[in-house]
């Protein structure tokens, strides 16, 4: 199989499939080795869907190959005060087990770069974990590359 045989679908909030799909995709990456390593816990699934359909910046993309679903990419809408312009903050991206290494993964994510580069963002932000080195040489195949200077990824947790 070739990456020809994938296309992108925008993720559709109001479509229960999607919102299904969106879910098995997710908690095929929370239970991966590079997730959590456990399954969605007990009513986190509803509270997922009911917070991105609240949530205005929200931009989905699947990547499909004919009715299955192989891929997705949960992403927020942002905004660029240094360049005045919007930008895309990749925060989940996930290709099921049986579409890696078909060139699945490159497809969604050149996929979002056009969609970036035709609708006027800036740049994409994403982060990964250091580990995380099949992912790693993902984006750098696909021209992404550590800030200069390098920054950290810092957090306080409230849950």
């Amino acid at each position: 199989m070739d990456s020809s045989d994938f296309y992108i679908e925008m993720v559709d909030l109001k479509n229960p499939l999607h919102c299904s799909e969106l879910l098995s995709l997710l908690n095929d990456y929370m239970e991966d080795e590079m997730g959590c390593g456990k399954p969605i816990s007990p009513g986190l699934a509803e509270r997922i869907i009911e917070g991105l359909k609240k949530y205005p910046c929200y931009l989905g993309f699947f990547i499909r190959k004919e009715e299955e679903f192989a891929g997705l990419a949960n992403c927020n809408n942002s905004f660029s005060t240094f360049n005045a312009a919007p930008l895309i903050n990749i925060h989940d991206f996930i290709v099921k087990n049986e579409f890696r290494k078909q060139g699945a993964g490159k497809f969604l994510l050149e996929s979002i770069i056009e969609f970036a580069k035709e609708n006027g963002y800036c740049r994409i932000n994403l982060e990964v974990r250091e580990d995380n080195i099949k992912a790693k040489s993902l984006y750098l195949k696909t021209g992404f590359k550590e800030c200069q200077p390098p920054m950290h990824f810092w957090e306080k947790r409230f849950l």
